[in-house]
């Protein structure tokens, strides 16, 4: 089942997602004619894992993790499928990264790798949008707008061997597989819980594949992982 959030003139309603169209309880609505996808969660916290594909280490020249490496963005960096990405005045390097992620569905602490499915109520898609040329990861990835999140979450996939691509302005950019991270997704979320309690709607991402790269503005980035979605946002210059 897909579930997702839509914006209309009474405010924000959820549900079931098919065929563009929102089941919620008090009716259906479809998506555009009624409102806008908005990102399918709304969490206290971003956890994002980085440094978790071999070949991303080799091309970035970064020493291999001995544990997940994470840091935080805030939930004011969210973006919907959709909306554009606002290419911040205060950088010359905006980079895209397509990944995975699950959304918490329970509160939890200390969870083991083996009832991480019980907690997870499923999976969507994460760009990681970062100001490379910032100093610190705060001031590269914390920003408004730095989480385009999307569009719905997909609550019937196995994470553990699912293809991915990244397309930027028509042109594929990444493509790879989920078996390829240094540390599984059930293995990240138990990691977490041993330090966060993680709350209902909190996402956990679980880094990039090889190939995260520069944007311009009119770029269109498309992330797809089969099985989940397609997350499709455009840059646009700074006003």
């Amino acid at each position: 089942m897909r579930f997702a959030r839509l914006l209309t003139t009474d405010g924000p309603v959820g549900g079931e997602y098919e065929d563009g169209f929102v089941y919620a309880d008090d009716g259906t609505y479809e998506v555009g004619r009624d409102g806008r996808l908005l990102p399918p969660c709304e969490p206290s916290a971003l956890y994002c894992v980085g440094r978790n594909y071999a070949e991303t280490l080799d091309q970035m020249d970064y020493a291999r993790p001995d544990e997940p490496d994470f840091f935080v963005k805030p939930p004011a960096s969210l973006l919907a499928h959709g909306e554009p990405i606002p290419y911040p005045t205060f950088t010359d390097e905006l980079t895209y990264a397509g990944e995975l992620a699950a959304v918490v569905g329970e509160r939890c602490r200390n969870v083991a790798p083996d009832e991480v499915s019980e907690v997870v109520r499923g999976y969507t898609i994460l760009n990681d949008v970062d100001a490379l040329d910032q100093q610190g990861r705060t001031a590269r990835k914390a920003f408004d707008g730095s989480a385009p999140l999307g569009p719905w979450i997909e609550t019937d996939v196995d994470p553990t061997a699912i293809d991915v691509r990244t397309d930027v302005a028509g042109e594929r950019r990444q493509e790879a597989n989920t078996e390829l991270m240094l540390f599984g997704p059930r293995e990240v979320v138990s990691f977490l819980s041993e330090r966060f309690t993680l709350r209902p709607g909190d996402v956990i991402a679980f880094g990039s594949p090889a190939n995260p790269g520069l944007v311009e503005p009119g770029d269109e980035v498309e992330i797809t992982y089969e099985g989940v979605g397609t997350l499709r946002n455009e840059v646009v210059a700074p006003e």
